[in-house]
């Protein structure tokens, strides 16, 4: 029974995790997310069009699921190597 609890708690921690971690040495203010700054410090090839297209929610910001969603897609090398 408490191995049974236990595997549930990890599954849905699991689930609940987004897919992709934010990078630190990318996100220097270490809010949590992508500025356009940040992403084309690391990435310089990156364009303002681009990064827009990839901030699907338009809050000027890539959080962790629009970086997955861009790597998963091949728009977006993954920064965490």
């Amino acid at each position: 029974m408490t191995r049974a609890i236990v595997a549930t708690t990890a599954a849905f921690t699991l689930l609940a995790a987004p897919a992709f971690a934010i990078v630190a040495e990318i996100d220097t203010d270490g809010d949590g997310v992508y500025s356009l700054s940040e992403v084309q410090t690391a990435m310089p090839d990156m364009t303002a069009d681009a990064f827009n297209a990839l901030d699907v929610n338009a809050d000027g910001l890539l959080d962790a699921d629009e970086v997955a969603a861009a790597i998963e897609a091949g728009l977006m090398p993954d920064p965490a190597g």
